[in-house]
């Protein structure tokens, strides 16, 4: 770290008469709080750069790169700007580092920690006093008095009345374009054109290298490749990034909304979400520059949906429910996860999610190697691939959970939690979502051309429909009230009892295999 320490040596102010603010690692901006209402020479900043938390899980060499270099070249942003620096390393919680610093110092203040695993390492940390979090696009009310009619909550809801409030594509109160979602123009797949773009590089620095070499250091065990080219780290990387996207991404964006490809992880999608996740370019700037673009309405409207819909939805839910630990017969393992099972699977993870072992399935290879690759994919391979997999298999929820969290560069608790349990693996029942996001063959091979390159023909021997066939015959007791699924579940109640047990066999013999670390093939799954 002798770089970087010597740099911000340099740069550093006296520490003398100053108001003291505790930076998490998610909310690196002089933009929000009281580094933006307050002169720098008044401010010290505390950061903490943790070796505990990532003993915590196996984090993506990619996650880790993402968190240290941008919370390094923050630092030295704000002592450039003569805001205070105390860098603090360690290696225990963050409750036990932060408390002899604020008995040199004294009191420090913080904006409340996205991530409920901090705000509960922080809880009663005396001297510790919580601010408002000012990144946020939507605030509690906002869920609160869109919910408060139903019995079950909804996305849609809180989407239309946050429109309605703040007049976001609106034209007197009723939504431009005459809906609020249009989502169907956003379902076409890609075949070749228009010319997709490739995604920035960014400048390589001392500060950036040296991290990469702790990485290899202490961190060589974790899982994926760390590409230091790929990582924004400074404001300016951001900046760039989000001017990528505006220029090569956000015309196209919503029409190819759910394509999937070989070509491409990400397709038009802007890879904004771990640098917003970070508070690294804020969700406000991007929404106030995506509104002024002169894009098609089905890209604004389908981005506004992502920014003030979904990804606002999932973190009220997670506040709301602690977690999903303060739900009706909740439970939770030793380390503190939710574990609502609402299908009751019971599959261990297999092992074709990891670096070194295949399935055989085209799909599912071709984005666990993206996977492994970046610390990304898109929203859709990761709904109807990765999740669609593990739901239709009964995969255990909180493994494919904690899978996410430690492979995605953008993954935090109150979003990773909500999407997976509560949308890609329905483990939450009806609380939020509608229902099964579940398919068969036909859906991947009409969104992506994997199927061109995959051993197992799409209409033939592919064995994803009968694990889509085999999901709904088993559940079709706890999925009977269903309104959305009903006509599946007529489906099911006239397939023939010998088709039934081939979806059964296939799908017994799938597990089998993939539990040993074996690929599915079209010889192993013959009669």
């Amino acid at each position: 770290m002798s770089k970087f320490w010597d740099q911000l040596k340099s740069l550093n102010s006296s520490p003398e008469g100053r108001r003291w603010i505790f930076v998490p690692y998610d909310q690196l901006s002089a933009e929000i709080g009281p580094l933006a209402d307050e002169a720098p020479e008044k401010l010290g900043i505390v950061l903490v750069e943790n070796l505990w938390k990532p003993k915590q899980r196996p984090y993506h060499k990619q996650k880790i790169g993402y968190i240290l270099g941008n919370m390094r070249h923050f630092a030295l942003e704000q002592a450039g700007r003569g805001v205070a620096v105390r860098y603090v390393f360690g290696d225990a919680p963050y409750s036990e580092l932060l408390a002899p610093v604020i008995e040199e110092l004294g009191p420090l203040e913080m904006m409340e920690a996205a991530e409920r695993e901090l705000r509960k390492d922080l809880e009663g940390l005396e001297g510790l006093t919580i601010l408002p979090h000012q990144g946020w696009l939507t605030r509690e009310e906002h869920f609160e008095n869109s919910q408060n009619k139903l019995k079950t909550w909804r996305m849609d809801s809180f989407y239309r009345h946050v429109r309605q409030e703040t007049e976001i594509l609106m034209e007197n109160g009723k939504p431009i374009g005459g809906r609020y979602s249009l989502d169907g123009d956003n379902r076409k797949p890609w075949k070749g054109e228009p010319e997709l773009p490739e995604p920035p590089t960014f400048p390589d620095d001392p500060i950036k290298s040296e991290v990469g070499e702790l990485i290899k250091k202490l961190f060589s065990h974790h899982p994926g490749k760390l590409d230091l080219s790929r990582l924004p780290t400074t404001y300016q990387d951001a900046q760039d990034l989000w001017g990528w996207a505006k220029q090569q991404c956000m015309e196209h964006f919503g029409t190819y909304e759910d394509a999937m490809t070989v070509v491409s992880s990400g397709l038009f999608h802007t890879r904004l979400s771990p640098l917003m996740n970070l508070h690294r370019i804020l969700p406000k700037q991007v929404l106030d520059e995506v509104l002024e673009l002169d894009i098609p309405l089905n890209s604004k409207e389908g981005f506004v949906r992502q920014l003030i819909g979904w990804r606002e939805f999932m973190r009220h839910v997670h506040r709301e429910t602690d977690g999903f630990r303060n739900l009706p017969d909740a439970k939770t393992e030793t380390d503190g996860g939710a574990t609502p099972n609402f299908l009751e699977g019971q599959v261990d993870l297999p092992a074709a999610f990891w670096e070194e072992t295949k399935s055989g399935l085209f799909c599912l290879d071709q984005v666990v190697e993206e996977v492994w690759n970046e610390g990304y994919s898109h929203h859709i391979t990761r709904l109807m691939v990765l999740s669609n997999l593990g739901t239709l298999w009964g995969v255990k929820p909180r493994q494919l959970t904690d899978w996410f969290w430690v492979a995605y560069i953008d993954a935090f608790d109150w979003v990773v939690e909500p999407n997976v349990l509560g949308m890609g693996m329905f483990a939450l029942g009806e609380l939020f979502t509608t229902k099964p996001y579940v398919s068969g063959s036909a859906y991947i091979d009409k969104m992506s051309d994997y199927c061109k390159e995959c051993q197992f023909h799409p209409k033939k021997t592919c064995p994803i429909t009968h694990y889509y066939w085999a999901f709904v015959d088993r559940n079709a007791e706890r999925l009977k009230d269903n309104q959305r699924m009903r006509m599946m579940l007529r489906n099911v109640a006239k397939r023939s009892e010998e088709k039934k047990e081939r979806d059964q066999w296939v799908l017994k013999t799938s597990l089998e295999a993939l539990g040993k670390g074996q690929e599915l093939s079209p010889k192993l799954l013959e009669d």
